[in-house]
């Protein structure tokens, strides 16, 4: 893209462009502020200089999302043209991509992984409800935002493809790449005219798969490899990679990476039920009989080791204590204090030990 890409934004009227949010490839991300309004937003702009792109469709294309109004998913304000730039405008939302979530983090825990592809999967049962499919799930167009996880870009990939005259998904002539090798689903591979919503759980699924293990299933830096994975290839399974993976959950992630999408769940509806069917209310998976057995173990042995050692001076103590009152070193009063609070400290020290057993346990959760 053009080093003066700012410049020539600028030419859009009733915003003033404050700076570069990041982006790369083919998009660019901007904050401005929406003059009339006096908010902020972000502007997604898309070169598209040699390609033949039918600016007014592009614009119609992605304003058909624009009626998507729901707490996961980050509504279209604004699409069209300017100096050779097709770009979209969205609100701004505080937070980082999921992808900068997963570089820091390396893997999530499995609970922040069910309450994040959740929210993902609700956003996708809204929208396709409505006729829409994203056809472009993927860590960087999900923002977290105080652990919340809303979508960006749904309609964009479509959009794209009915305004620059290529097939519903793939390559396009114009070099546009409708889709991210990654996660592409093998139907979109294919360039299937067909493309459904099951696409967009096998999307979900590569990200799942990621979020999970640190990685997708299919890896390497060439997309013809990754894509020819996608079509032949099976994935190793997901809980042969992470310890703990509640079986439930790793069989929902393999299923979503099915390539017959007959075989993949029917819709988000379904993926929801699955995960809402494996959670405590507190959002968390339910463990194993045998997680939660090596987990009470544990947990007990926090506060069996302090109690212990606890018992073990105390007796030393007690064990001195009736040795002075044998001298006639002290009285007998003293001697019976001291057990006295070693017997009311003995439960202070156990419960402390629970407590710091308790939030191991909720850390390595």
């Amino acid at each position: 893209m053009s080093d003066h890409l700012a410049d020539r934004l600028a030419a859009l009227p009733g915003y003033r462009v404050e700076r570069e949010l990041g982006g790369g490839g083919m998009s660019r991300v901007f904050l401005a502020e929406e003059v009339a309004l006096s908010r902020r937003v972000a502007i997604k702009v898309l070169e598209a200089h040699g390609a033949r792109v039918d600016a007014d469709r592009f614009r119609r294309e992605v304003l058909l999302s624009a009626r998507l109004s729901h707490p996961h998913i980050v509504p279209l304000l604004a699409a069209g043209e300017v100096d050779g730039l097709l770009y979209y405008v969205m609100p701004y939302v505080e937070g980082q991509s999921l992808r900068a979530r997963l570089r820091e983090a390396g893997e999530l825990t499995i609970g922040e992984v069910v309450r994040l592809v959740r929210n993902i999967a609700s956003a996708l049962a809204y929208a396709h409800a409505r006729g829409i499919v994203h056809r472009d799930i993927k860590p960087d167009n999900v923002i977290v935002t105080e652990g919340v996880a809303v979508v960006l870009d749904f309609g964009v990939s479509k959009a794209l493809a009915a305004s620059t005259q290529a097939p519903a998904d793939g390559i396009t002539g114009a070099g546009l790449a409708i889709g991210t090798p990654r996660y592409m689903a093998p139907e979109q591979v294919v360039a299937d005219p067909n493309i459904d919503v099951r696409a967009d759980l096998y999307a979900l699924g590569v990200l799942a798969y990621e979020l999970l293990t640190g990685s997708t299933p299919f890896g390497g830096n060439d997309p013809v490899k990754i894509l020819r994975a996608h079509l032949t290839e099976p994935p190793a399974p997901v809980a042969t990679l992470r310890a703990g993976i509640p079986p439930v959950i790793a069989a929902l992630v393999m299923r979503c990476l099915e390539k017959d999408r007959a075989r993949r769940p029917a819709g988000a509806n379904e993926v929801l039920d699955l995960l809402d069917a494996t959670a405590t209310p507190s959002g968390v998976p339910a463990m194993s009989f045998g997680a939660a057995a090596t987990r009470g173990v544990a947990w007990a042995t926090a506060a069996l080791i302090p109690a212990l050692v606890y018992i073990l001076a105390s007796g030393l103590m007690i064990a001195g204590l009736r040795w002075l009152a044998a001298e006639g070193q002290i009285g007998s009063r003293l001697m019976v204090f001291a057990i006295v609070a070693a017997l009311l400290g003995l439960p202070v020290v156990v419960g402390v030990g629970l407590l710091l057993g308790l939030r191991r346990a909720e850390r390595s959760a």
